[in-house]
């Protein structure tokens, strides 16, 4: 009979998910710190989200942290190319296409 040892992340009583190295579970705990802070910040921003939307946009954030720190610090490169030249005239479309570069790098 073999012994296994498990690393189980619990969060208010539940089980969050189980590992089998004390490093990916710190890990993974800290990231859920993370999300959670994230969510408090975010439900204090003026923008209409459900609770749902919050959690789960706060869990992909923290998932991604060193982008969104490098995002913020304006360090961020989505690639290599460089920026094409544009005339300062926004449309919509401008903004869902910068959405998508950065969904890319994910």
């Amino acid at each position: 009979m073999a012994v296994i040892i498990k690393y189980v992340v619990e969060r208010n009583g539940v089980e969050r998910m189980t590992f089998t190295s004390k490093k990916d579970a710190d890990a993974y705990d800290k990231m859920l710190d993370i999300a959670e802070s994230l969510e408090a910040i975010l439900s204090t921003i003026n923008v209409p989200l459900s609770e749902q939307q919050v959690e789960s946009l706060a869990l992909e954030m923290a998932k991604d942290k060193d982008n969104i720190i490098n995002a913020l610090k304006g360090t961020l490169k989505i690639n290599d190319e460089k920026p094409a030249k544009n005339d300062n005239k926004k449309t919509a479309g401008d903004e869902s296409d910068n959405v998508a570069k950065i969904k890319k790098v994910s």
